[in-house]
């Protein structure tokens, strides 16, 4: 039997690509992208940045003080997804099966076409028609499974590509940082490094006992993963099983009644949401972080339901039972989980013909003329809160720092 061939490909520094595609100017210089204000988020850097200790998720006033020569640009969600399906559907007309990861990551099966065609000499010329059509630059892994093709196009990085032939996975991990694994984060890599284990080959050696041990659950499969093992199946536009909406606020506040409002307006966006992709929820969650960085969350079960008489009084509801320190708070959101297809049902206990048809009045508004066109006169001051595409096309969020308030 043939082995797998599976292509991961990765945007370069997608959102920076993109911004320097739009000015040329842009080539070459130090580039941060996301929040502005002073609790804004690093969304992306450009390889200029790096050198200074900058990264991705990092504060931008951080970053700001580690590279003040770089330039700050906001970003725009809608022009990175333009891009993003613009990749999407190169791939889509090249390849029979492939997985969107993100917004600028992709897996594709290529495995037996290389009877056809050298499954190597393809992907190379795939990503040679995505730098032709797009102008971003792109860089591939190919090996038989997920993780190594990810970990091998780290190390193509940037905009190149790298083949691992079946039986060199082993080798090819060796010597690279246990960073480099898939699963191993910050709190992951600190236990390795206690235990001596700063790079890949030493996990090989190791017992997978002992792995267990230190890592728990996580640890066979991390384990596994050091030996270039992994059996996880390309899936292709796979839906999303929650959806949910969060708010920094530029200065910590103990407004009760701002902290409803915002709590109400992020529930009824979330439920237009659902609405218009024809999903119900059937679990509410409510989140909020204090400004001592202490977080804490409450979640409640709920027939399935798209109502927004249903999901705002339970998110407040929630929110009441939370916020119970007095504390000032720094952050609040609200998660619908629990989701599945299906139009809102008439519910004989709690809904009337009424209350449903103005529903669909309301979402008509909302569809013709925006989100934002119909709020109720509580939710006023929350004007930043809504203005997203359908969560449930089967691309993945556009994942941007913290929109401010």
């Amino acid at each position: 039997m043939n082995a797998n061939s599976i292509l991961h490909l990765d945007l370069d520094t997608f959102f920076v690509s993109v911004e320097r595609l739009i000015n040329t100017e842009l080539l070459n210089k130090p580039l941060l992208v996301g929040g502005l204000g002073d609790r804004g988020v690093v969304a992306a850097c450009s390889y200029e940045t790096r050198k200074f200790g900058v990264h991705s998720g990092m504060s931008m006033k951080v970053a700001r003080n580690l590279c003040p020569e770089a330039t700050v640009i906001k970003g725009n969600a809608s022009t990175y997804t333009k891009y993003s399906h613009l990749i999407t559907e190169i791939i889509k007309s090249e390849v029979p099966s492939f997985e969107k990861a993100s917004v600028d990551e992709f897996y594709a099966d290529l495995t037996g076409m290389d009877r056809f065609f050298g499954t190597y000499q393809f992907a190379g010329e795939l990503r040679q028609k995505i730098i032709r059509e797009s102008g971003l630059p792109i860089s591939f892994g190919l090996s038989q499974n997920k993780v190594v093709s990810k970990i091998a196009t780290g190390e193509a990085k940037p905009n190149n590509q790298k083949i691992i032939e079946v039986g060199t996975e082993k080798g090819f991990l060796a010597p690279l940082s246990v960073k480099k694994i898939p699963m191993v984060g910050n709190k992951t890599f600190q236990k390795l490094v206690h235990l001596g284990v700063h790079y890949i080959h030493t996990l090989q050696e190791m017992p997978l006992e002992m792995l267990e041990r230190v890592l728990g659950k996580n640890g066979k499969l991390i384990w596994l993963r050091a030996q270039g093992i992994d059996h996880s199946p390309i899936i292709p536009f796979h839906e999303r099983k929650s959806i949910s909406m969060e708010r920094t606020f530029n200065k910590d506040t103990i407004d009760v009644t701002r902290l409803k409002a915002t709590i109400q307006a992020m529930a009824e966006s979330l439920a237009y949401q659902l609405r218009n992709g024809n999903k119900l929820a059937s679990t509410v969650t409510v989140k909020i972080r204090y400004s001592d960085y202490q977080t804490y969350s409450k979640q409640t079960k709920i027939p399935y339901t798209s109502a927004d008489h249903i999901l705002v009084p339970k998110a407040l509801e929630l929110f009441q039972n939370l916020y119970q320190r007095r504390v000032l708070i720094r952050l609040i959101g609200v998660r619908l989980s629990g989701i599945v297809g299906g139009n809102y049902q008439i519910n004989l206990f709690d809904d009337s013909e009424k209350m449903l048809n103005l529903y669909q009045s309301l979402d008509k508004i909302k569809n013709r003329f925006g989100e934002k066109s119909v709020l109720r006169a509580s939710t006023l001051g929350t004007r930043t809160i809504g203005g997203v595409q359908n969560p449930f096309n089967g691309e993945p969020p556009i994942v941007l720092a913290h929109r401010k308030q």
